[in-house]
């Protein structure tokens, strides 16, 4: 069974990009959302397995919303994302409770399977 990821992202195309690097690591998308509110209301209606968050959103701040996320009762997987290569440090990370953080221009080569896929029992 693939996990599922909800892709949070206000770039239309990236959003298409990032779509088509999970499917290709055998994720599926649960969803597609373009702000901090639609994340909580699509992560409650869809429950994912996992979340890739831009940290720059139009209504909010990624770091915080991984937070919000990762609180959720099913805790989902967090990836934080951006297309600055120094928007999130380790200690941004750690208190984001996210899996980690790629810079945008990385994720074609990063392992989002392993980082973003469903947890070993």
């Amino acid at each position: 069974m693939s996990s599922s990821v909800l892709i949070v992202d206000d770039d239309p195309a990236f959003q298409s990009l990032a779509g088509r690097l999970l499917a290709d690591c055998g994720l599926a998308v649960a969803g597609l959302v373009d702000t901090a509110g639609g994340a909580m209301e699509a992560a409650g209606r869809l429950r994912p397995d996992a979340v890739l968050v831009d940290i720059g959103l139009p209504d909010g701040d990624g770091i915080a919303l991984a937070r919000e996320l990762a609180a959720l009762p099913w805790r989902p997987r967090i990836l934080l994302t951006s297309s600055n290569a120094d928007a999130a440090g380790p200690s941004e990370v750690r208190r984001s409770r996210a899996e980690g953080f790629i810079p945008k221009s990385q994720l074609p080569n990063a392992e989002l399977d392993r980082i973003l896929g469903a947890r070993s029992p």
